[in-house]
């Protein structure tokens, strides 16, 4: 049989495009999201990407609200009806935000929807089209918080070092003179002054061995993930240890110490982390506490976080303390050793611990009558977090 040849323009010509075989194209897509909605934002079409994506078979969606595809945060946003505003005004929106699927779990995607105009140049709906770059948001976020905590290291390395050369080296030097004059005058001295002067020296060293505990632990846990675990928390038995550990010393001044909090309360945490801030919080509230005051914990609950209120009857401090308390600067933490030994590093420690927890810390605070400092902690696991980037973004060139 002969070949002829084929014209391609009258290929062209003769072939017309069926609806179903722009479905076939739609469907073979199976790295995107398409579908479409109404003009009452009602899905009523789904590509095989879209149950590869989300999870949901087309005979599970048809019919179902537009919404469905938006993570709470969004719905409480109107990002729905804010997007399809921008794409009737701007005749396209697009976006990079986290959708949620099927099974509740989420994902990071590009997204694209316009107006869906017929033949006759009738609104028909709207079309959506997703490309899911979780993994590529992952890695984006890993690599900004490497560099976060690079950033992070180097700021404070020049602080810390000079902590360590002001903080420990100067008390270990008084340390140093004092033994030396010991051991050339006790011979000559008054039993009650080398006393003294020994006294003075074993509190001063165990001073700088808590501090560089502090610091090492501190350094340790801000800057090593593997030691991180945190889990679901009965806040009330971390609290009762930590008042087990430290009811001697608030007996011995007369403070006492109780919690409002109910056994029910739970948090996302390290339990390790949570024992060391509990406990740095509560030591530093005892010491600043003059005999006969009390310590109250209590926590209030938002949707998402335990906001934990640590409250005393303290001497208080000022707004210039207040405002460095949490930084690691030598000075702030000089003067504060001066009644308390280590315990600027100990809520540097703290504030390290809440970080990895995805927590925060704050402090408020009258002189002459006490101070909160209040901390919060996650009641569930989170299941993504949103960056600031998350938002409606419009196309321009549109």
């Amino acid at each position: 049989m002969e070949n002829k040849e084929v014209n391609p323009k009258i290929l062209k010509k003769k072939y017309i495009p069926t609806t179903e075989f722009y479905s076939q194209i739609i469907d073979s897509l199976q790295d995107y999201s398409i579908f479409t909605i109404d003009k009452e934002f009602i899905i009523n079409s789904w590509s095989s990407g879209s149950t590869k994506i989300f999870g949901y078979e087309t005979d599970e969606v048809i019919g179902e609200p537009f919404d469905v595809i938006f993570t709470e945060d969004d719905l409480k946003n109107d990002v729905p009806k804010k997007e399809i505003e921008t794409a009737l005004k701007e005749g396209r929106a697009t976006d990079n935000r986290w959708h949620i699927a099927k099974d509740k779990s989420v994902f990071y995607a590009y997204g694209l929807v316009f107006p869906l105009i017929g033949l006759d140049g009738e609104m028909l709906g709207y079309v959506k089209i997703l490309r899911d770059l979780t993994e590529r948001k992952q890695s984006e976020d890993a690599i900004k918080k490497y560099v976060r905590e690079l950033e992070d290291l180097n700021t404070h390395k020049e602080s810390v070092m000079a902590i360590l050369s002001h903080d420990l080296r100067s008390p270990l030097s008084g340390i140093i003179g004092t033994a030396k004059y010991l051991k050339e005058n006790f011979r000559t001295m008054k039993p009650e002054t080398v006393q003294e002067m020994l006294e003075l020296v074993y509190k001063s060293s165990i001073d700088e061995l808590d501090m560089l505990d502090y610091l090492v632990e501190w350094a340790r846990i801000k800057y090593a993930s593997d030691v991180f675990s945190p889990t679901k928390i009965k806040l009330t038995d971390y609290i009762n240890k930590v008042f087990e550990t430290l009811n001697e010393t608030a007996t011995v001044n007369t403070i006492n110490l109780h919690h409002e909090i109910e056994e029910n309360c739970e948090v996302f945490a390290d339990g390790k982390m949570l024992i060391s801030i509990i406990q740095n919080i509560v030591s530093n509230a005892i010491k600043h506490t003059e005999k006969g005051g009390t310590i109250t914990v209590t926590a209030n609950s938002t949707e998402e976080k335990i906001v934990v209120q640590v409250k005393d009857t303290g001497i208080g401090m000022s707004k210039e303390i207040m405002d460095k308390l949490f930084t690691p600067q030598m000075k702030t933490l000089s003067e504060t050793r001066k009644k308390d030994k280590g315990a600027g590093i100990g809520l540097l420690l703290v504030k390290g611990f809440l970080e990895k927890n995805d927590g925060e810390i704050w402090v408020e605070s009258i002189e002459g009558e006490g101070s909160s400092f209040y901390f919060t902690l996650l009641k569930e696991e989170p299941l993504y977090k949103i960056g600031s980037s998350d938002e409606i973004m419009f196309d321009e060139s549109a």
